[in-house]
């Protein structure tokens, strides 16, 4: 049973920062592609930054995330980041983990996925 579970989450003024983890119980993490996503209230889901388990560059990062998010992996805990900087109200949302094999450039909806984690941002 894959367990993808997302945590970091909270309140933060805006112009902080806050890193957001994600652990995916799977056993061959660099097979994986790993996503983040993020759903603000009243909106539809959307792809915030993705990357390949085997690899230390994105393969995906949302234009309005550019160059404030960063998105990571650490291979041996099996465990996905995001740090977020420079966060704005806008950013505020439920932030979704999700993984999945042989898919590219993110996980789509058929992969594994987290329950979610509030990240709200005060303006």
């Amino acid at each position: 049973q894959v367990q993808v579970v997302e945590s970091g989450g909270g309140l933060v003024q805006a112009g902080g920062s806050m890193r957001l983890s994600c652990t995916v119980s799977v056993l061959a993490f660099d097979l994986y592609t790993l996503g983040w996503y993020r759903q603000a209230p009243g909106k539809t889901r959307e792809g915030v930054s993705c990357i390949r388990g085997n690899e230390d560059s994105a393969t995906y990062y949302r234009d309005s995330v550019k160059g404030r998010f960063t998105i990571s992996t650490d291979r041996a805990s099996k465990t996905l980041y995001l740090e977020m900087s420079n966060l704005k109200s806008e950013d505020t949302a439920t932030y979704y983990c999700a993984a999945q094999r042989k898919t590219y450039p993110c996980p789509s909806l058929s992969g594994y996925w987290g329950q979610g984690t509030q990240v709200t941002v005060s303006s």
